[in-house]
């Protein structure tokens, strides 16, 4: 996949900044208000580094505020969501490891946009 990839979505955008077979790094940013589906992977584990903003993340049902310069560690198979409740964009790293990074990996649990598992 071309590294330079962008696509919008309901709760925002993302862009692709490197695609390997032993990695994935995108950009992602969080509108204000919006929040991305509450959902696990099976085949790749995931660290964000917020650089801009403060998120709200739902993982394994706890809730966790990160600030700007924090990253959070997601493990193969950990629930897990990221919401944006300021009125600034978030804007974050995501690097993805593992042995798959396609987006049918995504099990969605909860979505407000009423998308199912890729």
């Amino acid at each position: 996949m071309n590294p330079n990839y962008y696509e919008e979505r309901p709760w925002g955008s993302f862009e692709h900044l490197l695609d390997t077979d032993y990695c994935k790094v995108k950009r992602i940013i969080v509108k204000p208000g919006q929040r991305l589906s509450y959902q696990y992977h099976h085949k790749r584990n995931e660290v964000w580094v917020i650089v801009k903003g403060n998120a709200t993340i739902t993982y394994d049902d706890n809730i966790l505020e990160v600030k700007e310069t924090e990253m959070v560690n997601i493990p193969v198979g950990t629930k897990h969501r990221v919401e944006n409740k300021t009125d600034k964009d978030l804007i974050f790293i995501e690097t993805q490891t593992g042995t798959y990074f396609g987006e049918d990996d995504i099990v969605r649990l909860d979505d407000d946009y009423g998308r199912d598992s890729e």
